[in-house]
């Protein structure tokens, strides 16, 4: 019986191996059975009120998130058969207290390492959880046929309470006569 060495020090017996039932598949070429999602499903915390909400955004649709816009490009994962890799091209925005908007993050998002590229913002954290093939939240083409404009959609009521959006608003001024 011949025995391969794995690189961590373990011991594979080819007999093992070469007993298998199905002859093994090859390993398919990178992206082959990539699986293109219209929508990119997030996660955000508030760090003021403590609340982690979820949320649902259509690819090159613009949904807000407190002071930050979010726009995801492409998402794309794997069939369930194969081992997950959700990943994301996002674009994220900051509105600024002089009402300014400040890309503050572009590039890619992968739901199995959520630390590694994370929107990490002074008092929002955005991160991406999945790629989804549909969504409880209407289409931006629904809402155009209903004579909304889906500009910049918020995230939907269930998900985000509306205590996590800060207002945009000018101070009170008093008189002093």
């Amino acid at each position: 019986m011949g025995a391969l060495m794995v690189a961590a020090g373990l011991t594979v017996s080819t007999a093992a191996l070469a007993a298998s039932a199905e002859p093994a598949a090859p390993a398919p070429a990178p992206g082959s059975d990539r699986i293109t999602n219209p929508v990119a499903e997030f996660a955000g915390i508030d760090k003021i009120t403590g609340r982690i909400i979820t949320f649902d955004v259509y690819i090159d649709e613009t949904v807000q998130f407190g002071a930050l816009q979010v726009t995801p490009r492409v998402c794309y994962s794997r069939p369930q058969n194969e081992e997950p890799k959700t990943d994301s091209f996002v674009e994220v925005d900051e509105i600024t207290l002089d009402r300014k908007i400040r890309r503050i993050f572009t590039g890619w998002m992968f739901a199995e390492s959520p630390g590694l590229n994370a929107v990490e913002h002074a008092v929002y954290d955005v991160w991406l959880k999945a790629c989804k093939q549909k969504s409880d939240v209407p289409a931006p083409d629904a809402a155009k046929t209903d004579g909304a404009k889906p500009d910049t959609a918020q995230p939907n009521a269930t998900a985000a309470p509306a205590a996590a959006e800060p207002e945009a608003t000018e101070p009170p001024t008093t008189s002093t006569n």
